[in-house]
């Protein structure tokens, strides 16, 4: 074995087990590449490969910063012909985990039915799905920002790690909807309903403070600021 190999052994090694537990293939790959290579100038390029492929396949979380305040995503594949459909995840929420990236970018989807669906890890931007219905859908790690909810209904569902940074929800209702650690920064919630949605203390307060958190949503009667406890 050569000594780049012996370096990126020593690399693996120190990673959390959770980071490695998400990129499985990864080692596989660096391992079958090492045995061929004889160069030691390889190690660099090699052990940056392997650091590339944990930060690709591990779940990211919904306000990490890069590059500021957004993340850095590939550029749409507008080929693909079947992208802008609803695909309910079957690796389990919890970690918003896909064998790709859940690209819903400027896609149209206004009234959508997607109940029940895991959409965990999904990104959304200048996406339109004004009038769909998410009810019991799972949003976790979602990445919802400057997109079209108006009206949607996410009664019941989980949307914790989320963020709906610049995104329009007039009317859209959360009733009952699990809204941890997610953000409307910079959101319009003008009607919104978000009656008995489990919001935290930390999140509340920064609720609060939105001034398009008013008036009543047209289809509960929900008064929009009460809905949230918000005094």
């Amino acid at each position: 074995m050569s000594k780049a190999a012996a370096f990126i052994g020593l690399l693996l090694a120190s990673l959390s087990p959770e980071s490695q537990a998400f990129a499985p293939s990864a080692q596989t790959r660096v391992s079958t590449h090492l045995e061929s290579a004889k160069d030691n100038n390889l190690a660099p390029i090699l052990s940056t490969a392997v650091l590339s492929s944990i930060l690709l396949f591990s779940p990211l979380p919904s306000h990490a910063k890069k590059g500021g305040d957004d993340f850095s995503f590939p550029p749409i594949d507008k080929t693909d012909t079947s992208r802008c459909t609803l695909n309910s995840s079957k690796m389990g929420q919890a970690n918003a985990a896909r064998d790709k990236l859940y690209d819903l970018r400027e896609c149209s989807l206004s009234g959508v039915k997607g109940d029940e669906f895991d959409l965990s890890g999904v990104i959304m931007s200048g996406t339109d799905v004004s009038k769909a219905s998410f009810k019991e859908a799972q949003f976790s790690k979602g990445y919802l920002r400057d997109s079209n909810f108006d009206g949607a209904d996410f009664t019941n569902a989980i949307v914790d790690r989320a963020s709906f940074k610049g995104s329009t929800l007039r009317g859209t209702i959360f009733k009952n909807a699990v809204l941890t650690a997610t953000s409307f920064e910079g959101a319009d919630v003008e009607n919104a309903d978000f009656t008995d949605s489990y919001i935290g203390d930390f999140d509340i307060r920064s609720l609060c403070k939105n001034p398009t958190l008013k008036g009543v949503n047209p289809t509960t009667g929900a008064d929009t600021r009460e809905s949230a406890t918000c005094p």
